[in-house]
């Protein structure tokens, strides 16, 4: 493995992507990176910004040595800018100084390059001014727009970018090393690396007191679910809420819902090899003998749709009631 850049034997095909268009002076004004949780989207910005501004380039490849390739990994050079979530999402202020910024005659020559973290995150006023800005770049200049779900991303926008889709590192190999080099049970590690590909995320999520809480807790909601409505409502007043009390916890706790209702299909189904909840095996056989394809397909666009609403900040308890109604009713309309 390349102990410089790991990168570039984790995302191969991205990376070699990107360094054929650095070593035939074909690069675009704007890339879209895309990749789940862990695939390595900060690395792969990171080694493609370096390879743009360093001063020793080696067969495209960064020399990691040089006055800007440190700049760059330490954070601090002038003519790269980060844009990050403030608060919930990127708001057009953000994307109007970064405009403003990169339009300034004080930065250094060369390319200028922005990395726009989270950019599905952009609310609509700052999607459309970005819009402007990469319909009529001045200069030399790069985006790099990372994403998890580059399906969120404005059309418009992605019509714009080129797309670098990552490649997921293979689940098991990831379940087994945190099995064996971290001491990890085999069902924790399944239900880590359903929420994040990276090894040492997957750790680090799985280790903390709140992540083992939460699986229980999303457990039990669906066994209370299951049952009735008004155990599942009960449970959601005294259970849940104690638990997911931030809007990224109740995220997560969406989440984790998701994948569990992912495993009853694919019980259902037959696929039942690579659960998120392989210790909930039995569990799953039994519901998925009392529930039809019809119904686990609605629930899991509920979930989905109750994780689209928890960003327009509606109340999170009513979301969730609101949530465990609508799984109710698929029940009863069927």
């Amino acid at each position: 493995m390349n102990s410089e850049f790991p990168v570039m034997d984790t995302q191969k095909a991205a990376i070699g992507g990107l360094r054929a268009a650095f070593a035939s002076s074909r690069v675009a004004h704007a890339y879209l990176i895309d990749g789940i949780k862990g695939s390595g989207k900060e690395a792969v910005a990171l080694f493609f910004t370096r390879l743009l501004l360093c001063l020793n380039p080696h067969d495209a490849v960064p020399c990691g040595q040089c006055r800007n390739c440190r700049r760059v990994g330490e954070g601090n050079h002038p003519n790269v800018s980060d844009i990050h979530p403030d608060g919930q999402d990127i708001k057009k202020g953000q994307i109007a100084d970064l405009i403003y910024r990169l339009n300034k005659t004080g930065l250094e020559d060369g390319r200028k390059i922005y990395l726009i973290h989270e950019a599905d995150r952009m609310n609509t006023a700052a999607a459309n001014t970005l819009l402007k800005f990469l319909e009529e770049p001045e200069g030399e200049v790069t985006a790099l727009l990372l994403t998890d779900t580059g399906s969120a991303i404005l059309p418009t926008i992605r019509s714009r970018c080129l797309e670098v889709h990552l490649q997921p590192p293979p689940r098991e190999q990831i379940i087994e090393r945190l099995v064996e080099e971290n001491g990890l049970t085999r069902s924790m590690a399944s239900t880590a690396t359903m929420v994040t590909a990276g090894p040492e995320e997957a750790m680090e999520l799985a280790g903390g007191e709140q992540f083992g809480q939460a699986r229980k807790t999303v457990l039990k909601l669906v066994e209370a679910s299951e049952k009735n409505i008004q155990e599942a409502l009960l449970f959601i007043g005294t259970d849940w809420g104690p638990v997911f009390k931030e809007k990224e916890e109740t995220e997560l706790g969406l989440d984790l819902l998701l994948f569990a209702y992912r495993d009853i299909a694919a019980v259902k189904a037959g696929l039942g090899n690579a659960l998120a909840y392989p210790d909930q095996r039995e569990l799953w056989e039994q519901l998925a003998l009392r529930m039809t394809f019809g119904r686990l397909s609605t629930i899991l666009g509920a979930i989905l749709g109750a994780k689209r609403n928890l960003h327009s900040n509606m109340n999170r308890t009513l979301l969730m009631e609101q949530l465990v109604l609508n799984m109710q009713e698929v029940e009863h309309a069927l």
